[in-house]
């Protein structure tokens, strides 16, 4: 949910009667909503890849159309429950980006240990896939199976070219 309409949500329960406390999950969406646009702002911001000046400008204007809110939503608090109570909720939002932050790393790391587990297991795989191969090529070789060509005699393919059952005129005659 975008903080605005979460901000909405917020000042019409309360304006209904309702407590901050039973609006505890539209305050965690707003400064979802908050903490998204600000992460998308300065994504863009720093993009190589987006039309810089305006996505920037885009995004920095929703930045402060948010910041507003949450100066609205402050006083509003502040109004409501006191200024204690605001402090208490920024704490709870710094623990809960910081929280998230570490999921988010340990997920990172996590993908990554998985990455190199399969990189390093696909190789193993390779080589002893080619190691296997080359042992099944040496051992038919020592017995015979597979003809090098080194005899002397003629390969398959030159037999097939010239059969012994072939006449002058190269078309091969059935045998008595």
């Amino acid at each position: 949910m975008d903080p605005f309409t979460a901000l909405a949500a917020i000042k019409a329960a309360v304006s209904a009667g309702q407590e901050l406390v039973n609006v505890t999950r539209q305050i965690g969406e707003f400064f979802d909503g908050v903490d998204d646009l600000r992460n998308k702002h300065n994504k863009k911001k720093n993009s190589a890849f987006s039309n810089g000046d305006e996505n920037a400008m885009e995004t920095f204007v929703q930045l402060q159309r948010a910041r507003d809110a949450e100066d609205e939503l402050r006083t509003l608090v502040i109004h409501l429950r006191g200024f204690s109570a605001w402090a208490e909720l920024q704490e709870i939002r710094a623990r809960v980006r910081r929280e998230r932050k570490e999921r988010q790393e340990a997920e990172a790391l996590r993908k990554a240990e998985l990455t190199e587990a399969l990189l390093i297991w696909g190789g193993i795989g390779v080589v002893l896939t080619i190691l296997v191969g080359f042992a099944v090529v040496v051992i038919l070789g020592t017995q015979g199976k597979i003809d090098d060509g080194s005899n002397g005699k003629n390969s398959g393919l030159e037999a097939a070219s010239a059969p012994d059952d072939a006449g002058d005129d190269g078309h091969v005659y059935p045998r008595d």
